[in-house]
């Protein structure tokens, strides 16, 4: 593949719900292009974008693949991105690296919540839309009635180009606004017609409506067109060229990627009227400075992807801002400040590798066994250091305990699922240190079930899922005195120590300890043992095991032995005292209470309230946060929040989100607290 300049080349994700046919289209448009000899097929398991062994099986995308095309002398990187919400990492990757979003509905089920969702990440980074109204093929497919819903949702920027000819209800053909021609189709191949539409009113109407769109973005158009001339297709361009970079033109298509029928205008507006790479702004020297795509610049690059694979090594995205990666250039990496030599450099066309002597400001590429760099780190000159914006990667919020099937194999878990989570930094793994489980935490079930079905297949593991357990705590609620006395004669010197100690609550949330010991009842030299003795023993309380927490424990008597008594038996007696002392002090259980920020759809709040309740949640407030959603703060049991994240997806539809952070322990009721104990005795 030749090498392109950046005003040459077109970065296109494909974006939006799932199942409305992006890979599908993305197969049409590379056969359409010539890139590959044959339409492959999501049921088939024989797409380029889907590769991944998971995606076969379950025929859906799972992260985001590149696929380069050089069309009419441009060089076009489609970028496949999921739309299951799971797999959002994957779509937030293909985002950053493109300029244009190409938002997939379907024409017979209309406007989605993905498309919603892409639509305003893609607007957060001023990206070029379009919407594709996919499915035309369907006898449901209606193309008016997605038209009219993307209008009302997204304004009077929505604008047509491709529509179809209806006769007798069906299509037959398919108009290009720009050529002012209908071409009828055979598979991909196109035909002229004569445009007869059943309804030719509202088609002229939508010819009104995409002229006087293209004509307001510039003013020459504007005086062409309202002086009652024609446009000729290169005022079209070049108004489509301006409305589409600045946003105020969001052309839709009517398309059916299943059969190829006019995939091929969207082909040829992507390369002639989408914009190029564009220049960024990063930070150098706590200052913002703008990245021109400019090959002679000082390199600054994205990493937007990494493949983390045991048997072809790691393999990391880029996309070049700026300058350009070279096999002997030396990468600095601004956020672990280190650099590295790079290595072997490859265009990737889905699974494929093609070598390539460089990646040119404004393209993508990948570097082989590329070991310092990882998902959102800038690459960058080291006598130029600059960070750039990373990939938006969503926080993951439903966690699960993993565990071994075969004992001893809990370090291949944890090498493995941390591997798993340089690919998707979405999937989080950690050790809690409290429960002592192995906790792996992402966007949802699937997005889960994948990386254990990875965990087999790529580290040879077999793992299971369960709850991960909740981390209580137990205190006291009244103030004891309680007596210790250890006691041991077994020939030669014996063991002896005696306390007295009072237990009452306290504010500290571990041990604290005092002592108001007189006449030297206890010898002072023995209070560090006491102490000990009792921090020991707030690791397990006497209800279900769970750490103390919130005692206080004063040392006021005691007695000792001259030669049996010693650090180990004042020890034992302070544990003796705990015993006593703690069981008779009205103990209670503790859970966790998590701050919770859900933010939902208006339509939504009612139901997100009364599921939040449902879980003994307190609700604090309510706060609009424009563009009809809303932010509810409440407090929420740690152990009712498992399937929170579930729950806020079904009620909001997938509009929903939620950020959850430790607040305290409250005291547990005691209906909960009976079953903790009951549990923890089993």
């Amino acid at each position: 593949m030749k090498t392109y300049s950046a005003q040459n080349i077109r970065n296109v994700a494909f974006v939006g719900h799932a199942s409305k046919g992006k890979t599908t289209l993305t197969e049409a448009l590379l056969y359409t292009a010539g890139a590959s000899d044959r339409m492959g097929k999501v049921v088939d398991s024989n797409t380029v974008t889907d590769y991944d062994s998971e995606e076969k099986k379950r025929k859906i995308s799972i992260s985001c693949a590149v696929a380069p095309v050089e069309y009419n002398g441009k060089k076009i990187n489609f970028i496949d991105t999921p739309g299951l919400f799971d797999f959002a990492e994957g779509a937030a990757e293909g985002i950053r690296a493109a300029e244009t979003a190409v938002i997939v509905e379907s024409a017979r089920s209309g406007i989605s919540v993905g498309g919603e969702k892409a639509f305003k990440s893609a607007a957060s980074r001023n990206m070029a839309k379009i919407f594709v109204a996919n499915k035309m093929d369907d006898e449901r497919a209606d193309f008016y009635k997605a038209f009219n819903a993307l209008a009302a949702k997204f304004g009077t920027t929505v604008c047509p180009v491709v529509v179809p000819i209806i006769n007798g209800g069906k299509v037959k053909a398919y108009y290009n606004l720009i050529d002012n021609a209908a071409y009828e189709y055979s598979g991909t191949k196109a035909s002229p017609v004569s445009a007869v539409h059943d309804d030719k009113a509202r088609f002229e109407a939508i010819k009104e409506l995409f002229n006087e769109a293209v004509a307001s973005t510039d003013e020459e158009i504007m005086e062409k067109y309202f002086g009652g001339e024609e446009l000729t297709k290169d005022d079209k361009i070049k108004g489509l060229r301006i409305g589409v970079a600045d946003g105020s033109i969001i052309p839709v298509f009517a398309l059916s990627a299943l059969d190829g029928a006019a995939c091929s205008q969207l082909l040829d507006f992507i390369a002639d009227v989408c914009p190029p790479p564009k220049s960024e702004y990063g930070i150098c020297n706590d200052e913002p400075v703008e990245l021109l795509p400019d090959d002679n610049a000082p390199l600054a690059a994205v990493c937007f992807k990494t493949v983390a694979d045991p048997f072809i090594g790691k393999l990391s995205f880029f996309k070049v801002v700026s300058g350009k990666i070279t096999p002997d250039a030396v990468a600095y990496n601004a956020a672990r400040q280190s650099s590295e030599r790079m290595g072997k450099l490859v265009t990737m066309f889905g699974a494929k590798q093609l070598d390539c002597a460089q990646i040119t400001a404004g393209d993508i590429g990948a570097v082989v066994k590329l070991s310092g760099f990882e998902t959102g780190d800038t690459m960058c000159s080291p006598n130029y250091i600059v960070k750039i914006d990373p990939v938006a990667t969503p926080k993951p919020t439903y966690s699960l305990a993993v565990s071994a099937v075969k004992k001893g194999e809990e370090e291949k878990i944890s090498s493995g699922l941390s591997r798993l989570s340089e690919e998707d930094p979405s999937l989080k793994f950690k050790m809690n240190n409290e429960t002592h489980q192995q906790i792996v935490t992402g966007l949802g079930e699937q997005q889960i079930d994948v990386a254990m079905a990875k965990l087999k297949a790529k580290f040879s593991v077999d793992a299971v899922l369960s709850a991960p357990k909740i981390a209580y705590r137990e205190t006291i609620t009244s103030k004891v005195s309680a007596h210790g006395r250890h006691k041991k004669q077994s020939g030669g010197h014996g063991q002896f120590g005696d306390v007295f100690i009072e237990f009452e609550p306290s504010d500290v949330e571990r041990l604290e300890f005092a002592e108001r010991v007189v006449g030297g009842a206890v010898p002072k030299n023995f209070f560090p043992a006491v102490e000990k003795g009792l921090n020991d023993c707030m690791e397990n309380g006497v209800l279900a095991g769970y750490p103390m927490v919130g005692v206080k424990a004063t040392l006021y008597d005691g007695s000792y032995h001259p030669v049996d008594s010693s650090e180990m038996s004042f020890k034992m007696a302070a544990a003796l005292a705990f015993k006593e002392g703690i069981s008779n002090a009205s103990p209670v259980i503790l859970e966790p209470i998590s701050t919770v920020k859900a933010l939902c759809n208006d339509d939504a709040m009612g139901d997100v309230i009364g599921d939040i309740n449902k879980r003994r949640g307190r609700v604090l407030g309510m706060n609009p946060v424009g563009d009809g959603m809303q932010e509810i703060v409440a407090e929420v049991p740690d152990a009712e929040m498992a399937t929170f994240s579930t729950s806020m997806r079904q009620i909001t539809q997938g509009r929903g989100s939620f950020e959850s952070e430790f607040a305290r322990y409250e005291r547990c009721p005691e209906n909960i607290a009976q079953k903790i104990i009951a549990e923890s005795a089993n």
